[in-house]
């Protein structure tokens, strides 16, 4: 249970579900309300699909491409390091999208999963914590907690998308 736990919160936190809200705020703004609200479960749905399918074939991925977990422990560690520095260094995004784009995209639906599920969220960092995982881990018990854990955390970015509208009012009236 411990180790659920543990790799409970590792997901989380690379993934970091509250980093999408100002992105997410940015995308819909101006957005049909039945827009906004499908978006999303669109974005929480295609996370734990991008996390599972990871889960599932990333081994064989790798094996495909003659990668060793080794170099793949090596090469997560350094994007996490990356994420984290850039983190510190607290940079916005250079590109702009316009409302035209916007909305051509919500019409399109692919909103929640790009940008918003992939890179966003489900990027190469917690896509390597999956493959990892699922090298390491032994017995069906345990591979179902490790999709549990996928579940649990797509399941919070859905949630806090939801009430990412919600939230931005108050931390804008917060900083008034």
């Amino acid at each position: 249970m411990r180790d659920f736990v543990l790799f409970l919160i590792s997901l989380f936190s690379i993934l970091n579900p509250f980093s999408a809200i100002p992105v997410y705020v940015g995308l819909t703004d101006g957005l049909a309300p039945r827009a906004r609200r499908r978006i999303p479960r669109q974005t929480g749905l295609a996370v734990f699909s991008i996390l599972a399918v990871s889960y599932l074939a990333g081994e064989g991925l790798l094996a495909f491409f003659s990668i060793s977990i080794h170099s793949l422990r090596v090469a997560g560690g350094l994007l996490i390091l990356g994420m984290a520095w850039a983190m510190l260094q607290a940079r916005t995004s250079p590109t702009k999208q316009t409302p035209e784009e916007a909305e051509e995209a919500a019409d399109r639906g692919s909103l929640g999963v790009v940008p918003l599920a992939m890179p966003l969220l489900a990027g190469p960092g917690s896509i390597s914590l999956m493959i990892i995982a699922a090298g390491e881990t032994e017995g069906v018990g345990n591979h179902a907690l490790v999709i549990l854990a996928a579940l649990l955390v797509a399941a919070s970015a859905w949630a806090i998308l939801h009430l990412a509208d919600r939230i931005a009012r108050v931390l804008r009236s917060l900083s008034e």
